[in-house]
């Protein structure tokens, strides 16, 4: 595996200038890479102005040649889903305390975005840190390893979670399975359907989730 300090990808500074108060990275989905994230930046600066944005290049290669992926999509039985986050967790962790350190800030100062693959890696690896995260924003995702909760559970930020009622990708029940999961163990979590919506991300969910950023990392709400 490669040196896990080696992942980056384009970043947005504070608008306000100076040393960030708060810490945001994003997670791409299956086949793109950090650019294809930064752009939602600009959409939630004006609320968290002295928030850095992060938008990570996945490690690997995708399997179709084109993009980035934060774990293979070859065989997509759970037991190699599973194996394939286990993977990549270590290197997500690695970035973030790395991130953490530079800015001086600790958990309670980062929150994770997540888009579908993204999501799944953000939720599995904020789910299992230490420290518990400001929040978790997700796309069009769903919850991996929930069998393993019970025992790797270590700590429960608030969750946001958002997915299109005809995501054509991963059917929307992924939302309502992830929301009843969290919920057994205790996570609070809020989740929207988007009617209509196919796998992406529309004006109301960038709106709502800038809301829940505001709110867990700035205090707003």
């Amino acid at each position: 595996m490669q040196d896990l300090f080696n992942l980056s990808g384009p970043g947005f500074p504070p608008i306000a200038g100076g040393a960030a108060r708060e810490l945001v990275i994003l997670l791409h989905g299956w086949g793109a890479d950090g650019n294809d994230l930064i752009g939602l930046a600009p959409h939630w600066a004006e609320t968290l102005p002295h928030a850095e944005f992060l938008s990570l290049h996945a490690p690997f290669p995708c399997d179709t040649g084109f993009g980035r992926q934060w774990f293979s999509l070859v065989d997509r039985s759970p037991e190699r889903i599973l194996a394939g986050m286990k993977a990549v967790a270590p290197v997500v962790d690695a970035f973030i305390d790395a991130e953490l350190a530079r800015c001086r800030l600790d958990d309670s100062k980062l929150a994770i975005v997540g888009f579908s693959q993204g999501t799944m890696t953000a939720l599995y690896v904020a789910l299992r840190r230490a420290q518990r995260c400001a929040g978790v924003l997700g796309y069009s995702g769903r919850l991996i390893g929930a069998e393993e909760l019970a025992e790797a559970l270590a700590s429960k930020p608030p969750v946001l979670l958002v997915h299109g009622s005809s995501d054509e990708i991963l059917p929307v029940q992924s939302l309502w399975q992830a929301k009843a999961a969290l919920e057994a163990f205790g996570v609070p979590v809020e989740a929207y359907e988007r009617p209509g919506l196919g796998h992406g991300i529309d004006e109301f969910g960038l709106t709502v989730g800038g809301r829940f950023l505001d709110k867990v990392l700035a205090g707003v709400g």
